[in-house]
């Protein structure tokens, strides 16, 4: 019997510390897209898509949403803020973006409340005011305790809600939100109550699914699907600069646990990743600039966080961090964004490896003190100082441009498939 083909499956991953532009990237990819998935993360992330002359931020509902024909899932990987989730969904419906049938959350999905978030904020301030080296630099949006409750199996989820008795499960989870409240002095009311936490429960029976059914009902039509993922590889629990890192997997292999699919389904990982290297919050950034260098480069590519407003610190590109996006996620090509924001320098730099000490290092180090005292050996490029934004196919860039590029992909170790050139659909230049 002749095994009938499978659709194709593509990841999308950040290889830096999150704010890639990985939104645009999906947009982008997801025309030719059945499904699109979240597979991991929250509200945390920020995911900005430019539309003809609308800007679109999206925190929780993936970016493929603004093509009419796309499916927009929320995998079980996920930890859903159904207040926040609602408020995207019906901001999207007045900006006339059809979305009522289009859109689904997992049942196994876990559930982020308001005490969740008062414990987040409550944690970081107590870090803040202790000054014990200790703050993480959080969105304070609630994904950390959340996560947190999961790991622990105490956690709320999505088909949790919608089951008769839903009320004692929240009840519960609040009290223990209430004590360590109290434990952290701050005020237990912070929490909210189970009236609140439960009232957007029949609301989310409308948009109830089975990802992993649906992504692979897809599959077998012959189908694609895209996995989109949230922050980036620098920011995985496991694989990141820890412990300045996120609540979950970020990496590739997170996608299919997070999705409710097998890893064979899964053909090709796209890593999405800077020109240049940016990170918001604390934690180690070994290729950071100067002051008046990074102050320079955050007016010109607009460097402030979609969630958080907060000032991006920024950095050249750091090869031996692209590197190790390469290995930890598979990746089978790069998308490289924001290209147009180098054009004016006369010169850019990668960075090839680290010495630490007399020992140069060309793989990442495990923990935050090596990385703190790691000095990026450079190599220094002339700077093409031409516009790239009208560029539409690879021979349109500047000669300096193309061998920078080049040597991004030389030094990840995966070939260059998208180069972004500024912040509209048709500024993307696909290379395969």
């Amino acid at each position: 019997m002749t095994p009938v083909p499978r659709g194709s499956c593509t990841v999308v991953v950040g290889c830096q510390w999150g704010d890639e532009g990985k939104g645009k990237i999906v947009d982008v990819v997801a025309r030719e897209a059945k499904i699109v998935a979240r597979y991991q993360g929250g509200a945390n992330a920020g995911h900005t898509v430019h539309v003809g002359g609308d800007e679109f931020v999206l925190h929780q509902i993936p970016s493929g949403v603004l093509h009419p024909s796309v499916r927009c899932l929320l995998g079980n990987g996920v930890v859903l803020d159904a207040k926040q989730f609602f408020r995207e969904y019906d901001a999207l419906v007045a900006r006339g973006v059809e979305v009522d049938g289009r859109v689904g959350v997992s049942a196994r999905a876990h559930v982020v409340f308001r005490h969740h978030r008062a414990v987040d904020r409550a944690t970081e301030e107590v870090a803040v005011r202790t000054a014990d080296g200790s703050e993480i630099g959080t969105t304070g949006r609630g994904i950390g305790p959340a996560y947190e409750d999961k790991t622990g199996r105490r956690g709320v989820r999505v088909a949790d809600l919608l089951e008769a008795g839903a009320e004692g499960a929240v009840k519960r989870s609040l009290n223990r939100a209430r004590s360590r409240l109290r434990a952290l002095g701050a005020d237990p009311a912070a929490a909210g109550d189970v009236e609140e936490a439960t009232a957007l429960a029949r609301r989310l029976g409308g948009v109830v699914a089975d990802v992993g059914r649906e992504i692979d009902d897809a599959l077998a039509a012959g189908e694609s699907v895209v996995l989109e993922g949230a922050q980036g590889t620098g920011l995985d629990v496991d694989h990141g600069t820890y412990p300045y890192v996120t609540s979950s997997n970020t990496t590739a292999g997170a996608a299919a646990v997070g999705a409710g699919i097998g890893p064979t389904e899964i053909g090709t990982v796209t890593g999405v990743a800077k020109a240049y290297a940016t990170r918001v919050g604390n934690g180690p950034l070994p290729t950071e600039f100067d002051q008046a260098m990074d102050a320079r480069m955050r007016k010109l590519g607009g460097e402030f966080g979609a969630t958080t407003g907060r000032p991006r610190r920024c950095g050249w590109f750091d090869g031996v961090v692209a590197a190790y996006a390469r290995r930890v996620n598979g990746l089978t090509g790069i998308a490289v964004t924001k290209l147009d924001v180098l054009d004016t320098l006369p010169e850019v730099k990668i960075a090839t490896a680290y010495r630490i000490g007399t020992r140069v290092h060309r793989t990442l180090p495990p923990t935050v003190g090596a990385l703190t005292a790691a000095q990026p050996v450079y190599e220094t490029l002339p700077g093409w100082q031409s516009p790239t934004a009208g560029a539409r196919r690879w021979r349109d860039l500047p000669d300096r441009a193309q061998a920078y590029l080049n040597r991004i992909q030389e030094v990840a170790g995966a070939p260059i498939v998208m180069v972004s050139v500024g912040t509209r659909r048709s500024q993307v230049i696909r290379l395969a």
